[in-house]
């Protein structure tokens, strides 16, 4: 951490010390250059962090800088520039805060419509900003802005861009740092995963976005005084274009990257646009070059010393003091029940009319060929498929057309048949999450206290799978078998009433599925949790539980005790082929 608050005080010595060392125009320039890189930090927090890419972020910066242009013009005073400008950059934040609930309210994976509307929302503030010429001065701007008061336009204000931007950089990096950042990064790594885990993403996305478009209005209002003229331009997709250019080519993972971008590009098209003619092939030959060549943009080529100043991943706090959390209660009568359940796909039947009931814990298995719809079922009781017929009830309630994020809240926990982690993030990061899952408030996703959250389970399941304390190994490292131990791990810790587990043994050598049924049961009779297993192998079942349900074309074909099933005909038949 010594080379990290080094590099952050050489970089701001750099900076606060550029006038000394240049003439008073170019620090002009710098300023405009590093206000347009906090609006490439917003767009690298969304784009680089959260994997949803904003193609309007100059909306949000315009508007601020009108606010800003209006209130100056005014001669309001500090007294009153002050909250002015706050409301300047409230504006823009709520604004984005809202596109981005409405947006990605609708369904997971709405990336791409994101991108288009906030595409069509520059466009759009482009027009209003050219016709409403009484309030923007339509065309030619709004002209004649001041300064801000006692401040000079080519000394001082430079300063306050720098002072602004660093405490802007130190706010982002904390946002980055703390659960709320690996958050946001486990949404772009999977997105669904996260909601099984209780999280509404939907919320957490828009969140981001609303910062970004509060940090994109705060560079606007220091805009406004900077240039004395606001334009259309400032709202447009043209400079939004170029915001996006700027972080691509800085680096979209980090916070220096995007001011970086913004700063090389900005004075490499001041310096090309006079004296060569193509100047604005050779920035898109730049730009086609980094997004090929350098994924990661100009720093990734010094991640190693970057990182630590707003990188790619968040570090627990070294000053965390570990907290053991209180396991959960389970009811003890779980009361899960299906009731004619129909799902379908188009003209074919998936579910056709499942009607079964669970009303004592311990571990259920579910069997059936290949297409009876076993991992069906579970999919509608978790939000992943709609419900088409019948009631699904849980404790007495109805769950209807439920949602993942809203199931598991209601303390269903989901494993799938493929492991389902967040691969880009350390073993660490994955169990983290889990231990968050249902537990961790809003104000505490702003905290460095929990990443100190442990249980007793954990320690459990360290145990009884030691790689878990490899606790700094990428999680899309490890081996299949392991992927699935942790995802089972990630799945136990959250504590859930109903553990749901889709074969659970799929892939696993024979000690690995040694491990995993000696887990399983361990667990289910320490927390009295109810347990429903998708399973193909009879050893597996006959190990686990003596409660089996056979599915066949949809339907409950049998239900009972192993040894019944066994004797049980009609089952006999479907295995051997003989029922269709």
């Amino acid at each position: 951490m010594a080379f990290s608050r080094a590099a952050k005080l050489t970089l701001a010595a750099l900076l606060l010390a550029f006038p000394l060392l240049s003439d008073s125009f170019t620090a002009y320039q710098l300023g405009l250059y590093l206000l347009y890189g906090m609006v490439a930090q917003g767009i690298a927090l969304c784009w680089g962090r959260a994997g949803f890419l904003p193609l309007g972020q100059a909306l949000f910066f315009g508007i601020g800088a009108y606010l800003s242009g209006a209130a100056l013009k005014a001669d309001l005073g500090w007294a009153l520039l002050i909250p002015a400008f706050a409301v300047a950059c409230l504006v823009p934040a709520l604004l984005a805060g809202l596109v981005g609930a409405l947006v990605f309210n609708r369904q997971t994976g709405s990336g791409p419509y994101f991108s288009l509307i906030t595409l069509a929302l520059s466009m759009l503030g482009f027009q209003l900003a050219n016709s409403l010429s009484g309030i923007t001065g339509g065309f030619n701007g709004m002209t004649a802005i001041p300064g801000l008061p006692g401040v000079d336009t080519y000394e001082t204000l430079y300063f306050v861009i720098v002072g602004v931007l660093i405490a802007s950089t130190l706010v982002l990096a904390h946002l980055m740092r703390a659960p709320f950042g690996q958050l946001l990064i486990a949404i772009r790594e999977n997105e669904e995963r996260l909601q099984f885990f209780g999280f509404r993403t939907s919320m957490l996305k828009a969140a981001a976005f609303a910062i970004s478009g509060g940090i994109a209005g705060l560079a606007g209002v220091l805009y406004a005084p900077h240039q004395g003229i606001v334009t259309p331009q400032a709202v447009g997709f043209v400079l939004s274009a170029e915001l996006l250019i700027w972080t691509a080519v800085g680096g979209r993972f980090g916070l220096i990257g995007p001011v970086a971008g913004a700063v090389l590009i900005g004075f490499m098209a001041a310096g090309l646009r006079d004296s060569f003619r193509y100047w604005e092939v050779a920035v898109a030959l730049v730009f086609i070059i980094v997004v090929l060549k350098m994924p990661g943009g100009i720093s990734g080529l010094f991640s190693a010393a970057i990182s630590r100043i707003g990188g790619e991943r968040p570090s627990r706090g070294s000053g965390t003091a570990p907290v053991m959390l209180a396991g959960k209660e389970h009811r003890a009568v779980p009361d899960l029940r299906f009731d004619g359940v129909g799902v379908s796909m188009g003209p074919v039947r998936i579910l056709n009319g499942l009607s079964f009931s669970i009303s004592r814990t311990g571990i259920h298995c579910i069997i059936g060929p290949n297409g009876a719809g076993k991992t069906s079922a579970l999919n509608v009781l978790t939000g992943r498929l709609p419900l088409g017929a019948g009631e699904i009830s849980w404790r007495g309630v109805s769950l209807g057309n439920t949602r993942p994020f809203i199931a598991a809240r209601n303390g269903i926990g989901r494993k799938f048949q493929v492991p389902s982690i967040f691969p880009e993030l350390s073993v660490r990061q994955n169990i983290e999450i889990a231990l968050w899952a249902n537990r961790i408030g809003t104000t505490e996703m702003f905290s460095m206290r929990p990443y100190g959250w442990t249980t007793q389970m954990l320690g459990e399941l360290k145990t009884r799978f030691p790689f878990l304390m490899q606790s700094d190994k990428t999680a899309g490292s490890l081996s299949v078998g392991q992927r699935q131990m942790l995802d089972f791990s990630m799945t136990v810790l959250a504590e859930p009433d109903l553990v749901l587990l889709d074969e659970p043994c799929a892939g696993l050598s024979a000690d690995e599925t040694r491990q995993m049924i000696e887990a399983i049961a361990a667990i289910a009779g320490e927390t009295k949790a109810t347990f429903i297993i998708i399973e193909h192998d009879m050893q597996v079942v006959k190990r686990l539980s003596d409660h089996v349900l056979v599915m066949h074309q949809g339907a409950l074909l049998a239900n009972g005790t192993m040894t019944e099933i066994r004797a049980n005909a009609d089952v006999a038949r479907v295995y051997s082929g003989g029922s269709k």
